[in-house]
C-alpha cells in the first residue's frame, strides 16, 4: 500500500516536472539504508552525473544524504550546470530528501 501510495504521487508529480539540457531533472531515490540522486536531461535520455552514500562510512543518516547532495553539485558545476529541477519521486520533502537539497544548495545548485 505505501509503494503503491508512492508511485501515484511520484506520477503525478513528473507530469509537471521535466528535465532539460540547460536545467536537468535532479532525480532523488532513498530506501530504508541508503540515498541516491542523478541528474536527467529527459528530453535526450541521459543521465549526466549521479551520487549515492553506498561507499561512504556509517555516519548519521541525514549527514550521508547532505554529503551525497553536496557530492553531485560539485560533478554538476564540473559540467556548468547550475540550474535544476527538483524531482523528489514520491516521497516527503523531510528528512533525508530535504537533506540532500540542502546539500545541493550548498555546492551551487539553483532549483
Amino acid at each position: 500500500m505505501k509503494k503503491e501510495n508512492r508511485a501515484k504521487k511520484h506520477l503525478k508529480i513528473r507530469k509537471r516536472i521535466y528535465g532539460t539540457q540547460e536545467r536537468p531533472r535532479l532525480s532523488v531515490f532513498r530506501s530504508s539504508q541508503h540515498i541516491f540522486a542523478q541528474l536527467i536531461d529527459d528530453k535526450a535520455g541521459i543521465t549526466y552525473a549521479e551520487a549515492n552514500d553506498l561507499k561512504m562510512t556509517k555516519e548519521q543518516k541525514n549527514k550521508k544524504a547532505y554529503e551525497v547532495g553536496r557530492q553531485l553539485a560539485v560533478k554538476a558545476l564540473k559540467l556548468k550546470i547550475k540550474k535544476v529541477v527538483f524531482d523528489r519521486a514520491g516521497f516527503l520533502y523531510s528528512g533525508r530528501v530535504k537533506s540532500l537539497a540542502e546539500g545541493a544548495r550548498e555546492g551551487g545548485l539553483e532549483f
